[in-house]
């Protein structure tokens, strides 16, 4: 499941994310009506407790408002749809990244506990991973988070034509492998098979399928016989043992790369 942020009306959306840093604040209703014991924050919260709870498919105005005991119609005062509550949902819910890292260790170190920390911050909600980055909610903890990142990376003295492509490779390298590892749970927990039985059920029949396998495709035999992630713990699933590799194996070589550019600018 995919979902597309900025689709509700622009103003509207713009100026909730941006309630808090306009004069005066936002907190104040956005369109005229009854007001009861409600606000953005308790819906936003309630938003982000049902699609931790529940995926991002079980996300409704519907939902939230029985999490509040409310009815839908009683949310509109304050949050127009659907479309602008995942906004103020994804943005919001990044305000739990950290803004600032020690770099007394270094650059390497500081972008390292970044990746980390935004790897778990993306297992905590997985539904994060379902809002597409082909469209950025532009809001403020959004450009928060992004930042941070760019302070560190600053840091080490490249330029900005270097920089950029830079950043996109590592919020790719963190987000991909994270997104693997949330859609393996979910795929488990929707059809009852585990990883390890489906994978059983279907590599057990290549050699009845396939008994020339090991002929058509002996560099990826290879690369399945001698890079294969060790399994260090029984309890975690193949998927999520590849993707933590996978995770780890590329953020090492994309500050490999800037350690080599580094070198280069010198």
């Amino acid at each position: 499941m995919v979902v597309f942020a900025g689709q509700g009306d622009p103003r509207r959306s713009m100026a909730l994310l941006w309630r808090d840093e306009r004069p005066g604040g936002a907190r104040t209703r956005q369109w005229p009506g009854p007001k009861p014991a409600l606000s953005v924050e308790v819906i936003v919260r309630a938003g982000i407790a049902v699609a931790d709870a529940e995926g991002m498919a079980a996300l409704s105005m519907r939902a939230v408002g029985e999490r509040l005991g409310r009815t839908a119609m009683a949310l509109y005062t304050y949050v127009p749809g659907k479309s602008e509550l995942v906004d103020l949902m994804y943005d919001q819910v990044l305000a739990e990244l950290p803004h600032d890292y020690d770099r007394a260790a270094g650059w390497r170190a500081a972008v390292t506990s970044w990746a980390e920390d935004t790897w778990e911050f993306y297992l905590r909600h997985p539904w994060v991973l379902q809002v597409s980055q082909a469209r950025p909610v532009l809001g403020p903890h959004e450009y928060r988070a992004l930042e941070t990142l760019l302070a560190l990376l600053y840091a080490t003295g490249l330029d900005s034509a270097v920089l950029r492509p830079v950043v996109g490779t590592l919020v790719h390298v963190v987000r991909g492998a994270a997104r693997t590892v949330a859609e393996s749970r979910v795929a488990a927990a929707s059809t009852g098979v585990s990883d390890e039985d489906w994978w059983l059920a279907r590599s057990g029949m290549l050699d009845e399928v396939v008994p020339d396998f090991t002929a058509r495709f002996p560099l990826l035999v290879r690369l399945e016989t001698e890079g294969a992630t060790p399994a260090t713990d029984d309890a975690v699933p193949y998927l999520e043992r590849e993707a933590r590799a996978t995770f780890e194996g590329g953020l090492a070589v994309v500050l490999d790369g800037i350690e080599a550019a580094i070198r280069r600018a010198r």
